[in-house]
C-alpha cells in the first residue's frame, strides 16, 4: 500500500486517482461554464495587481502554439494522454504524491480535450500579467496541467522535501 511519500502509487482507476482526475474536469468545465456565461470576450478585468479575467477562445494548446490545427491536435493530445498513463501504471514509487501528481496532468489534460471536442477550442479565463505585459491566458486545466509535473518533480528529483 502506498504512502504519502513511497510505494508504489495508486493507479488511475484507483479511489485517489480517478477521484482527483475527476474532481479536476468537474471544477475546471464548471469554471470555465461559470467564464462562458459571465465574463464578455476578450475584455479585462483586474483582480489583483498581476492577475484579470480575461476570456479568450483558444484553438491551439500552450501559449497558443499550433493554433487552429483541430483534429491532429486532439490526437497529439491523447498521445501525451497515453504516455502519461503509461508511465503512471509503470511507476514503482512515489506514493500518493506521484498519484496526485499524475492524476493532476491526467485531469488537466482530459478537461482541454472536452472543450477542444465539444467547442473546437479550449476556453482561456485567467490572464497573468506585469502591468501591461501579457505572461499568458490560461484555465484551471491548464493549472493543473503546471502543478502536477512541479509535484512529480518534487517526488521523484527532491525525495527528501517530503519524507517525515
Amino acid at each position: 500500500m502506498a504512502s504519502w511519500r513511497g510505494g508504489r502509487p495508486h493507479g488511475p482507476l484507483s479511489v485517489l486517482g480517478a477521484g482527483v482526475v475527476v474532481a479536476v474536469v468537474a471544477i475546471d468545465q464548471i469554471a470555465k461554464a461559470i467564464a462562458e456565461a459571465t465574463l464578455p470576450l476578450g475584455q479585462m478585468i483586474d483582480i489583483l495587481p498581476f492577475l484579470a479575467l480575461y476570456r479568450v477562445h483558444n484553438t491551439g494548446i500552450a501559449f497558443s502554439m499550433f493554433a487552429g490545427t483541430g483534429v491532429p491536435l486532439i490526437g497529439l493530445m491523447l498521445v501525451v494522454t497515453a504516455i502519461v498513463i503509461a508511465f503512471w501504471l509503470q511507476s514503482r514509487d512515489g506514493g500518493r504524491l506521484a498519484a496526485i501528481g499524475f492524476a493532476l496532468i491526467l485531469g488537466g489534460a482530459f478537461g482541454n480535450l472536452i472543450d477542444r471536442v465539444r467547442l473546437g477550442f479550449v476556453v482561456d479565463f485567467l490572464l497573468l500579467h506585469i502591468g501591461e505585459t501579457t505572461l499568458f491566458v490560461f484555465n484551471l486545466a491548464d493549472a493543473a496541467l503546471t502543478l502536477g509535473p512541479v509535484v512529480l518533480l518534487i517526488v521523484y528529483l527532491w525525495p527528501a522535501m517530503h519524507e517525515a
